[in-house]
């Protein structure tokens, strides 16, 4: 008698989708990656700077910037290899500011004729541990309405205003997610948002209307990680009560069950180096937070070497114990 083959060992470990832009997300899916559970990468398209731009406007592509440092972190390749991705030129006309992987992806893209073929061969390439999905196939301009009415165009200008942000909104409007990051929500066990710029690497990616309507009707447990620090022109004198008031105020839900926050003591001398650039500690309004109904997860949960980072290990071993007790609760 022929045995049945063994089930995918893949298919029983928790589902977790994560969703967002920028170097956060990336700090975080390095320990995520460690841990055993099914990973899919919901990854924003709104990005028109430096690079990105210069090949969304050229190739006619979505930008490819925050997937590339995804995959980068998401890799079980050869370290070198992992760090071609990152690979900036400094040099050559033509060349220069563009980082090698973005090349690589607007390349796969030619090739492939479609954005989302081209991050899955990189993907298989790399052995990337789960899936990076764009947010969408099409490249979004996000627009911000200013405290003082102006209109501000283009996810790098935002910052720049001056003034600070009343909501953010994206063109086109009517914009489809791929299914495929539909499914994603659908069968997840957790959907993780943050952390990140809050207005132009998160909420974008709920502004795509059907993705926002497949995370509210999900049942899997809901995390927001709220920055360690606030962000000059987006974010300015926030609470972590500030940055879930925004998201609710953009979506018309509370998304989310559970906040990991920092409450970890940060070095006078890092606070002076950060106050210089405009930034402070994210306020833990511990109160306000579970007034709303959050739960609220708290540690110190950040490391200094050259910049203030979220501590990626213990930060996923929160996400990873709330996941599978929720997967264990739900049978």
């Amino acid at each position: 008698m022929t045995p049945k083959p063994s089930a995918n060992p893949q298919k029983e470990l928790p589902r977790i989708v994560v969703i967002g832009g920028g170097t956060g997300l990336s700090v975080m899916l390095r320990g995520l990656k460690q841990k055993p559970l099914d990973i899919t990468a919901i990854v924003t398209v709104a990005d028109d700077g430096g690079s990105s731009g210069i090949l969304r406007e050229e190739m006619q592509m979505p930008p490819p910037g925050d997937i590339r440092n995804v995959l980068a972190a998401l890799a079980d390749a050869e370290p070198l290899l992992a760090d071609m991705l990152s690979y900036r030129f400094n040099n050559g006309k033509g060349l220069a500011g563009h980082s090698l992987g973005n090349l690589i992806l607007a390349a796969m893209t030619d090739i492939s004729g479609d954005f989302v073929a081209g991050i899955r061969e990189l993907s298989r390439v790399l052995a990337v541990r789960g899936r990076v999905l764009p947010a969408a196939n099409q490249a979004i301009v996000l627009r911000a309405e200013m405290a003082d009415g102006r209109i501000v165009v283009g996810e790098s200008s935002i910052p720049k205003a001056g003034v600070a942000i009343k909501r953010v909104f994206i063109e086109p409007e009517n914009v489809e997610p791929l299914p495929e990051a539909i499914e994603a929500i659908e069968q997840a066990d957790a959907i993780l948002m943050g952390p990140g710029s809050l207005y132009t690497s998160i909420i974008p990616n709920l502004l795509v209307p059907k993705l926002a309507d497949a995370i509210v009707k999900s049942d899997a447990v809901k995390i927001f990680v709220c920055n360690v620090m606030t962000q000059p022109g987006e974010t300015d004198n926030y609470s972590v009560s500030d940055h879930l008031d925004a998201v609710h105020a953009h979506i018309g839900h509370q998304l989310f069950d559970y906040v990991i926050v920092n409450d970890g003591e940060i070095p006078p001398q890092v606070h002076q180096m950060y106050a210089e650039q405009g930034s402070t500690a994210v306020h833990l309004d511990m109160d306000e937070v579970m007034r709303r109904g959050y739960k609220v997860i708290a540690d110190t949960l950040v490391l200094f070497r050259t910049y203030l980072r979220h501590d990626a290990a213990k930060l996923s071993n929160h996400i990873y114990q709330l996941v599978a007790d929720w997967k264990k609760r739900k049978g």
